[in-house]
């Protein structure tokens, strides 16, 4: 089983996209995946059409559960899609006051790394969604993490978030006891701006050893997916966007030498995901 964290410091370039894109595929493709949000925007549990504030179980329950000295079996708080290789533990709003609990509650740092080894049977991948801050969510997201992909919007602000990010993961990498892959993914990318085209040459010229050699351009088949509840692979696995994420994908499996191996099954079209709790 791998883990990988989808993480930035800053929002609205593509994390979520990027979690269920790449899930989308690992599932079409035959491999056993889960989806963790830990954002409590829960901007992954809406695209699957549930609510935060109605969920009786979420990933909030995990440190809560941590919090209150008590035992917790993650299987309960694994929802299905309708994928049967694509299951999802959706967030909840609640987990936006956790950072002011961690202060006063101890062992928080550590939930996910503690609880995920058992769904190692269960899962060939595990993605996890992450809030854009600094707070304990994001530590845990790195601890527990194979590898680290960093969605980067091309444009200049992104650019700054990038780079808190970096400084961020050098700093739970000095508490780390293993080192810690990482790739830089440009997002959004479209040519017909000089934004994007400044940006994605800057991170060719300053991050050229862990970016990845594509991007992913501006592809409103990515707004229908969403819309449908539907990874991108399932609703139009011949769009712009899918193609790019395949490429990324394939990228991020050949350089992780520990990636599961199955035979890969070309993705077919899929009916909206519904919102029922397995």
């Amino acid at each position: 089983m791998e883990i990988w964290t989808i993480a930035n410091l800053k929002g609205g370039v593509g994390k979520t996209t990027t979690a269920v894109s790449l899930g989308g595929l690992l599932a079409a493709w035959g491999f056993r995946t889960l989806l963790i949000d830990i954002d409590a925007h829960a901007s992954l549990s809406a695209y699957f059409g549930y609510d935060p504030d109605e969920l009786e179980f979420s990933s909030y329950d995990l440190f809560l559960a941590t919090a209150e000295r008590r035992t917790i079996d993650i299987r309960q708080l694994i929802f299905s899609t309708d994928n049967q290789r694509l299951d999802l533990i959706p967030a909840t709003t609640a987990l936006a006051g956790l950072d002011r609990q961690s202060g006063r509650l101890d062992g928080l740092g550590l939930v996910l790394k503690r609880a995920l080894p058992p769904l190692a049977a269960k899962y060939d991948y595990i993605l996890i969604d992450c809030p854009p801050v600094l707070g304990i969510l994001l530590i845990n997201a790195l601890a527990v993490c194979d590898k680290l992909v960093i969605p980067v919007q091309t444009e200049f602000l992104a650019m700054k978030g990038l780079e808190r990010m970096l400084r961020t993961m050098n700093m739970v990498l000095r508490v780390r006891q293993r080192p810690l892959a990482y790739t830089i993914v440009p997002t959004y990318f479209d040519p017909r701006t000089r934004a994007s085209i400044e940006s994605l040459a800057q991170l060719r010229r300053d991050y050229a050893e862990h970016l990845w050699h594509g991007y992913v351009p501006v592809d409103t088949r990515l707004r229908d997916a969403s819309r449908a509840g539907v990874p991108p692979a399932f609703y139009d696995p011949r769009s712009r966007a899918v193609t790019a994420y395949t490429d990324l994908l394939e990228t991020l499996r050949r350089d992780s030498p520990s990636s599961p191996s199955a035979p890969p099954t070309p993705p077919k079209a899929q009916p909206t995901v519904s919102a029922a709790a397995s």
